[in-house]
């Protein structure tokens, strides 16, 4: 799967165009995905499965679905879903109101 950003599309749509010959083109709009361009001679089968680990990533970024559950969404293994979302820029953890305190106990134990 390809992805570019709303400038690079206007730029060279045909490159976003060339590429979906090959595999669904996610568009992000900032760092938010926000499209998907698919080639229409593809089947709708391997557009399917090309376009679910996009589809799982956004809703995973979103928050609407665990990571557990955007992966059994995506139809890949965890180790490959976590690579789909680093190559994307996706954070995996997020810092949340306990991450400071978390953070002071273990710097407390690691010191120990």
């Amino acid at each position: 799967m390809f992805a570019t950003n709303v400038r690079n599309l206007k730029k060279n749509p045909s490159l976003a165009l060339r590429q979906a010959e090959e595999s669904p083109v996610l568009v992000l709009k900032g760092d938010e995905p926000n499209a998907i361009i698919v080639h229409l001679d593809k089947s709708v089968t391997d557009a399917e499965q090309s376009i679910r680990p996009s589809l799982a990533a956004s809703l995973f970024k979103d928050g609407t679905l665990s990571l557990g559950g955007a992966t059994r969404l995506s139809g890949l293994s965890m180790q490959a879903f976590l690579q789909f979302l680093a190559e994307l820029g996706i954070d995996v953890v997020r810092p949340d109101e306990t991450t400071g305190h978390e953070t002071k106990d273990l710097s407390r134990w690691l010191a120990s």
